[in-house]
C-alpha cells in the first residue's frame, strides 16, 4: 500500500467559470489557471502522482505546455490513473478537503463524488470529500481564491493494468 497526499491553491478572478471536481459551479468569480484551474482535481492528482512515485502536477502537466491550455481536469485525472494502474497500483480511497468560503459545496457534492469515482475506477463511497472556510483568515478567508487538501491510498494489484 502506498499513502499519497496532495495540495493545490488557486486564484479565483471574474470572468472565469468555477470548476470543481469537474463540475460547473455558478459563481461569480472562477479560478485562474492555465487548465480549468480545478483546484480538487489537481489536489487529487496531486496524491495520486505523489503516492505512485511520479512527482507532482507540474511536472506532469506543466503549464508551458499549450496543450494543456484550458484542459478538462478530470482528463489530467484520468492520465494520473493511467500511470498509476501501468504501475500496478488501485485507488482504495480518497478524503479530499475544500478551503473555500462560498459557494456551499453541498449541493455539488454527490456529483463531484461520482466524477471523482468514475474516474479512479471506486465507489462513490470511497471518495470522502469536506469543505471548510478559514473563518476569514488568509487570502482564502478573504475570498481571493481556493485551496484543497486529498490524501489518497493506493494498493498493488496483483497485475499491472
Amino acid at each position: 500500500m502506498r499513502i499519497g497526499q496532495g495540495y493545490d491553491v488557486h486564484r479565483l478572478v471574474a470572468g472565469r467559470d468555477l470548476i470543481l471536481g469537474g463540475v460547473k459551479i455558478p459563481h461569480e468569480k472562477g479560478l485562474l489557471g492555465h487548465s480549468d484551474a480545478d483546484v480538487l482535481l489537481h489536489a487529487v492528482c496531486d496524491a495520486l502522482l505523489g503516492a505512485a512515485g511520479f512527482g507532482d502536477i507540474g511536472h506532469q502537466f506543466p503549464d508551458s505546455d499549450p496543450q494543456f491550455k484550458g484542459i478538462s481536469s478530470l482528463i489530467l485525472l484520468a492520465h494520473c490513473m493511467v500511470l498509476v494502474g501501468e504501475k500496478g497500483f488501485q485507488v482504495v480511497n480518497l478524503d479530499i478537503t475544500l478551503l473555500a468560503e462560498k459557494p456551499k459545496l453541498a449541493p455539488y457534492r454527490q456529483a463531484i463524488c461520482e466524477n471523482i469515482a468514475e474516474v479512479l475506477c471506486i465507489d462513490p463511497e470511497e471518495v470522502g470529500l469536506k469543505a471548510t472556510t478559514t473563518e476569514g483568515l488568509g487570502p482564502v478567508g478573504r475570498g481571493e481564491g481556493m485551496a484543497a487538501l486529498c490524501v489518497v491510498l493506493l494498493e498493488r494489484g496483483k497485475e499491472a493494468s
